[in-house]
């Protein structure tokens, strides 16, 4: 197909699992309905954002890989005829976590897993405490509507996961999230901070001629009290030159639907050559920490 349809579900999460879950599927039928092919939800949308803080007693949110989101999500894609990236808190092995997106195609396959690679330790987003980095790569698959990758949240902010993901074949880069602002921080930083995650994800479709997708969601959430975070929305499709395609609001639930076209990877990446003038005999030092 040279034009599909890609389907972000924005909204607010609640403390309880299965509530969120059956709210995630009701939003994931409703974009379906309105003729998506290609859905993904937030980043661990089956909970309230835990990592505000250090908590065993939230290990227990995690499941297998092969658990009841990745079957439930298996069941509706195979119902719908529908591509799903779906975010879950990963449980590998004893003592063994990751953050991670499950990718299942159309006809309810698992096709498989990327294992978010940047994990961030900032405060109220202590994801360390909880999340091994990923080891399987960057990774692009072939589904019945285009070639996708996946990377999540703090990966949005590194050029090279999506260079890589794009050099895979991606030709869309979803990247589900939960990003949003400290709120005594919001007046002073909040329009500079949303300005460059937008700015960075954009950059990132320009360089790669790909379609990028972020699924971000809303609400203030303070599951340990004090100020919390407000996630600031603005879930949004850039085009294969950067532009905003479709952007949610700040504040309300949606369910973001946007037509793509396909045909304008190959377009772009011929008339912006980007990656056949790539110097790769120059770029070893990327492997390093810092060239001192």
């Amino acid at each position: 197909m040279a034009t599909v349809k890609i389907g972000l579900l924005q909204h607010a999460c609640s403390g309880d699992p299965g509530a969120n879950l059956e709210k995630t599927l009701a939003l994931a039928d409703a974009a379906a309905k309105r003729g998506a092919n290609i859905i993904c939800t937030q980043e661990l949308f089956r909970s309230q954002y835990f990592c505000q803080s250090e908590d065993y007693a939230n290990f227990k949110l995690a499941e297998r890989i092969q658990g009841p989101t990745t079957e439930a999500f298996q069941k509706f894609a195979k119902k719908r005829g529908v591509v799903v990236v779906a975010s879950i808190f990963e449980k590998r092995a004893s003592g063994l976590y990751h953050n991670t997106a499950v990718v299942i195609d159309a006809d309810g396959k698992l096709l498989g897993s990327y294992r978010k690679m940047h994990i961030p330790d900032d405060p109220l987003y202590y994801e360390k405490f909880y999340f091994t980095p990923g080891d399987s790569g960057f990774r692009a698959w072939k589904t019945r509507f285009g070639k996708i990758g996946v990377l999540i949240c703090w990966d949005q902010w590194y050029p090279e996961a999506a260079r890589l993901t794009a050099l895979q074949g991606a030709e869309i880069i979803l990247y589900p999230t939960a990003i949003g602002w400290h709120p005594l921080e919001k007046k002073e930083q909040g329009e500079v901070q949303h300005g460059a995650w937008e700015t960075v994800q954009r950059s990132h479709a320009v360089a790669n001629g790909c379609f990028v997708a972020a699924c971000n969601r809303i609400g203030l959430e303070r599951p340990v009290g004090g100020p919390g975070i407000e996630f600031w929305g603005q879930s949004f499709v850039a085009g294969t030159s950067g532009e905003v395609l479709a952007r949610a609001s700040a504040t309300k639930e949606e369910v973001l639907v946007v037509a793509v076209d396909l045909g304008q990877v190959d377009s772009t990446r011929t008339h912006w050559p980007f990656l056949r003038d790539r110097r790769i005999d120059a770029y070893g030092d990327l492997t390093k920490r810092f060239r001192d």
